[in-house]
C-alpha cells in the first residue's frame, strides 16, 4: 500500500500513534501530553446529515400549528377575535383595490385575501404575518398581463395570474422543503428598502391618473417617469372623481393623524385611538359609497339608466363564481417565464423581511424556511379559488399586531370576514367610487416610502449603501421594478464579493495596558498604522525584531487570498532586509527582478540597520474557512519567504483558530512545522479542576450566603477565598489547551512568547558556539 501510494505521489499519513508518541516526548517534562485528533470526513456527513431525532423534527416543523393547538384557550380567542375582526375589516378594501392594480376585476381580489388568511395558519411561524393581495405583487401581476394577456386573447386574464401563482408557489415551495430560507440573508436592507421605495412611488404615479378621473387620457405602460409626465399634461381632462379622491385621500390623513395625536394627548385612551385609526379605511369607504348611493341610485348605467356620475366598481359577483382548475399551458408560461425570478424575489423579501422584523419586535423566532412552503402551499391552492400570487403584507401585519393577536388563528376568523363580504356585501361594493380605491391605494403604499431620517442614517453607517439605495429608486422610476429587483440585488452581492476579495488584514504591535486604578496590567494588540481609530500617540512595539503579527479579517479563502498574501510579502520586504543581499557569484546567476547592492553604493548592504525575517505569527481568529487555493498560495509564500530568509529559517506559528477543519488544511500543508528550528514547546497550559474547586467551594457557601452579600460582592470574595484554599490543598495537574505537536496556539500571546523563547535560546546557543569557536582558535595561537 505505501509504494502504491508513492507511484500517485501521495505522501503517507501520519499515524495518530506517531503524533501522540512525537506529543509525549514533547510535553513529558512540562505537562501532560495532548494531540488534537483531526476532523474526519465521516464526522462531516455525521454532523449535517439528520438522524432520526432531526427527521421527526423536520416532519414535525412542516405543520407548526401542532405545536400550540393543543394549548388554546379562551384568553388567546379573545385576542385573535379582535385582531382578525379587524384585520378583516381593513382587508376587504385593501384586496379589492389591489386587484385594480393586477389589471384584474375586484372579487379576485376578495378570493386572494380569503385563501392567504386561511391557509397560512397551519403552516405559520409568526402569529403577525397576515398573506394577500400586496401593492407591489400586484403591480408586477399588472405588468405581466398587461404584456402576456393579449397574445391570448382566449384565455382569462385571472387563468394566466392563476399559473403565475401555481409556477411561482411551487419553485418558493421547493425553496422550503430543501430549507433555504437563508438565501433570503443574501439581500441586504438598503435593496429591499430601494425595491420597497421605488415600487411605491411607481404605484402612487400609477394611481394618481384613476384618483384623477384622467386615467382614459393617461399612458401608464411606460416608466413611473413617462406616467408622471404623462399625468401632469393631461391635469385639464380631470372630473369629478378627482373630488372623490382627493377628499378621501385627504379624510384617510387627516384621521391618522388626528388619532395619533389624540393616542398620545389621551394616553388611557390610546387602545380606542388605535381601533379608530385602525379602521380609517373602512369609515372613509363606507362614508364615500353612501355618498356614491345617494348620487348614483339613479345614475347606474343598467336598464337605461344614465351612467353614473363618477367612475363605479360596478357589479361583483356573488360568492366563488371563479373557481376551476387553472389552466397550465406551456405556450402561456413560456412567455413569462422571464419574469419569473422577479416574481419570486418579490414573494420573498417582503413576506420575510415583515415576518422577522415583528418576529424581534414582539420576541419570537420565526423559521425563513416554513415561511417559504407557507407562501408556496398558498399560492399553489389559491388559484382553484380564482386568486393570483399573494405574500406577506406590511400594512396588515402592522395591524394585526398592533391589535393585540395571540396565535396565527386569526387568520381563520379574517377568513370569515372576507367570506361574508363575498356572499353579503356584493351589492354594496357596486357603488364603490375607483377613485376612492386609488386613494386607498396610495394612502397603504405611502408608508413603505423610506423616510428621509432613515436614509441619512444609511449614510451615517455606510455611504455606500445610501448610494445604492438612492440607484435603486432611479433605477425602478426609469424602468420597471423588475430590473430596479435585478439590478439593486447584483450591485450588493457586487460589493460583498468585492470587498471579501479586498479585505485588508492588519499588521499588530503589542501595547501594554492596565485600568485606570493602575490593576490588571495586560497587553493588548493594535494594527501599528492606528487605522482602527487607536489613539496615534499611543507608541505600539513590535514583538520583536523581525517577527510580525498579521490578522486576518475576512475568511482565507481564494477570493481574497493573493491580495492578503501580497500585502503580507510586501510589507515585509520593506521592512525588513535580506539576510543574505549578494549570494551570487557571477552577474548572470541573479535572477532579472532582483536588482541587488547597487553598483555607486556598494556598503548599502552592510550599512542597512533593518533586522532580518525571524517569524510570522497569523492571527486566524476571524476566520472560519480556508480552500485548497488559499492554502496553496500559503505555500507559495513560505517558500518564498524561507528564500528571502535564507540561510536562516523562518518561524511560522497560527494563533487564534477556531475551526479544526483549518487545523487539518494547515497540517496537510505542513505548516504547522518549523523546519530546521529547534523550537522550545513553550504551550499553554490549565490545571485540571480549577473550574471544579471553585463550584465546590460555591456550592458550600451558599448556604451561608444572603442578598445583601450578593449585592455588595462579599460572596463572591468569599467563594475566590475558599476555591484558593481548595486548590492549595489539592494536588497541582497540567493539561495542554491545544494539541502540543503543532504551532498553534490559543491566543497571539502564547505565540509570541514562544517564537521569542526560541530566538532567544537559538542567540545563546549562537553566542555560545562562537564562544567556543574564539577560545578554540586563541588556544591554538602560538
Amino acid at each position: 500500500m505505501d509504494k502504491f501510494l508513492r507511484r500517485l505521489g501521495i505522501e503517507k499519513p501520519e499515524q495518530e500513534h506517531d503524533r501522540v508518541t512525537r506529543g509525549e516526548s514533547i510535553a513529558s517534562n512540562y505537562a501532560d501530553p495532548f494531540v488534537e485528533p483531526d476532523p474526519t470526513v465521516a464526522e462531516w456527513f455525521q454532523e449535517k446529515l439528520p438522524d432520526r431525532h432531526e427527521l421527526g423534527q423536520y416532519c414535525l416543523d412542516l405543520l407548526p400549528f401542532l405545536r400550540w393547538v393543543h394549548r388554546y384557550n379562551v384568553q388567546w380567542l379573545i385576542g385573535d377575535l379582535i385582531a382578525g375582526i379587524t384585520v378583516g375589516a381593513v382587508v376587504v378594501p385593501q384586496g379589492m383595490a389591489y386587484a385594480e392594480l393586477a389589471t384584474l376585476e375586484p372579487q379576485f381580489g376578495l378570493y386572494s385575501s380569503f385563501v392567504g388568511v386561511i391557509v397560512y395558519w397551519f403552516f405559520a411561524t409568526s402569529k403577525d404575518i397576515t398573506i394577500g393581495p400586496v401593492a407591489v405583487m400586484s403591480t408586477l401581476v399588472g405588468e405581466i398581463l398587461r404584456e402576456v394577456a393579449p397574445k391570448f386573447p382566449e384565455v382569462p386574464p385571472f387563468q394566466i395570474a392563476g399559473s403565475l401563482a401555481i409556477i411561482t408557489g411551487a419553485i418558493v415551495f421547493f425553496m422550503g422543503l430543501i430549507r433555504v430560507g437563508w438565501i433570503v440573508d443574501f439581500i441586504p436592507l438598503p435593496a429591499i428598502a430601494a425595491f420597497m421605495t421605488g415600487s411605491s412611488i411607481n404605484i402612487i404615479a400609477g394611481q394618481v391618473p384613476s384618483l384623477l378621473g384622467n386615467s382614459k387620457h393617461v399612458d401608464k405602460n411606460g416608466a413611473t417617469y413617462e406616467t408622471i409626465i404623462s399625468t401632469l399634461k393631461h391635469l385639464p381632462d380631470c372630473n369629478l372623481n378627482a373630488a372623490m379622491g382627493v377628499t378621501s385621500l385627504f379624510l384617510l390623513y387627516f384621521i391618522r393623524e388626528t388619532c395619533s395625536y389624540c393616542a398620545k394627548r389621551w394616553p388611557k385612551q390610546k387602545k380606542i385611538w388605535f381601533f379608530a385609526n385602525t379602521l380609517r379605511t373602512v369609515f372613509v369607504i363606507l362614508l364615500y359609497t353612501l355618498i356614491s348611493w345617494l348620487v348614483n341610485m339613479h345614475h347606474r348605467g343598467l336598464d337605461g339608466q344614465p351612467p353614473p356620475k363618477f367612475t363605479l366598481i360596478g357589479e361583483v359577483p356573488r360568492g366563488f363564481q371563479n373557481m376551476n382548475v387553472p389552466v397550465m399551458r406551456a405556450d402561456i408560461i413560456k412567455e413569462y417565464v422571464g419574469h419569473l425570478p422577479g416574481a419570486v424575489i418579490v414573494l420573498l423579501i417582503e413576506h420575510i423581511a415583515i415576518s422577522k422584523s415583528f418576529g424581534r419586535v414582539n420576541n419570537y423566532t420565526i423559521n425563513p424556511s416554513q415561511e417559504l412552503i407557507a407562501i408556496g402551499v398558498t399560492n399553489l391552492i389559491g388559484p382553484f379559488f380564482g386568486a393570483y400570487p399573494a405574500t406577506g403584507s406590511f400594512s396588515r401585519t402592522a395591524i394585526k399586531s398592533k391589535a393585540g393577536v395571540r396565535t396565527p388563528f386569526a387568520g381563520v376568523i379574517t377568513g370569515v370576514i372576507i367570506l361574508l363580504a363575498i356572499y353579503a356585501l356584493t351589492a354594496v361594493f357596486f357603488y364603490i367610487s375607483k377613485a376612492v380605491l386609488a386613494a386607498v391605494i396610495i394612502h397603504a403604499v405611502g408608508d413603505l416610502v423610506l423616510p428621509i431620517s432613515q436614509l441619512y442614517g444609511f449614510w451615517k453607517v455606510s455611504p455606500l449603501d445610501a448610494i445604492i439605495f438612492v440607484g435603486g429608486v432611479i433605477i425602478i422610476i426609469f424602468t420597471t421594478i423588475e430590473i430596479g429587483i435585478y439590478v439593486t440585488v447584483c450591485v450588493s452581492a457586487a460589493v460583498l464579493l468585492f470587498r471579501i476579495a479586498k479585505a485588508h488584514g492588519e499588521f499588530l504591535g503589542r501595547i501594554k495596558v492596565q485600568t485606570v486604578d493602575g490593576k490588571d496590567p495586560r497587553n493588548i494588540w493594535l494594527p501599528e498604522n492606528h487605522e482602527d481609530g487607536s489613539n496615534p500617540l499611543l507608541s505600539v512595539q513590535s514583538p520583536y525584531p523581525g517577527v510580525f503579527v498579521y490578522r486576518f479579517t475576512e475568511s482565507f479563502i481564494y477570493a481574497n487570498a493573493n491580495h492578503y498574501t501580497d500585502e503580507v510579502v510586501e510589507h515585509i520586504k520593506r521592512v525588513t532586509r535580506k539576510t543574505q543581499s549578494n549570494v551570487y557569484n557571477k552577474p548572470g546567476d541573479r535572477p532579472w527582478n532582483d536588482p541587488g547592492p547597487r553598483k555607486f553604493n556598494p556598503d548599502a548592504a552592510a550599512e542597512d540597520t533593518r533586522p532580518t525575517l525571524k517569524a510570522i505569527i497569523f492571527d486566524l481568529s476571524s476566520v472560519t474557512h480556508v480552500d485548497v487555493t488559499s492554502t496553496q498560495v500559503l505555500v507559495d509564500v513560505k517558500n518564498q519567504l524561507d528564500r528571502w530568509a535564507s540561510p536562516d529559517s523562518v518561524q511560522w506559528h497560527f494563533a487564534g483558530i477556531r475551526d479544526r477543519w483549518i487545523k487539518r488544511a494547515l497540517a496537510a500543508i505542513k505548516m504547522h512545522e518549523t523546519a530546521s528550528v529547534k523550537a522550545r514547546p513553550l504551550f499553554s497550559v490549565a490545571e485540571v479542576g480549577q473550574f471544579s474547586t471553585e463550584n465546590d467551594a460555591t456550592v458550600n457557601n451558599e448556604g451561608n450566603t444572603t442578598k445583601e452579600d450578593i449585592e455588595s460582592g462579599v460572596n463572591i470574595e468569599r467563594q475566590q477565598q475558599q476555591a484558593e484554599s481548595v486548590r492549595r490543598n489539592s494536588q497541582h495537574r497540567y493539561l495542554p489547551v491545544l494539541g502540543v505537536d503543532r504551532a498553534f496556539h490559543p491566543d497571539i500571546d502564547s505565540a509570541v512568547r514562544a517564537v521569542i523563547e526560541t530566538l532567544e535560546e537559538s542567540r545563546i546557543e549562537q553566542e555560545e558556539r562562537k564562544s567556543a569557536s574564539d577560545v578554540a582558535s586563541n588556544s591554538g595561537t602560538p
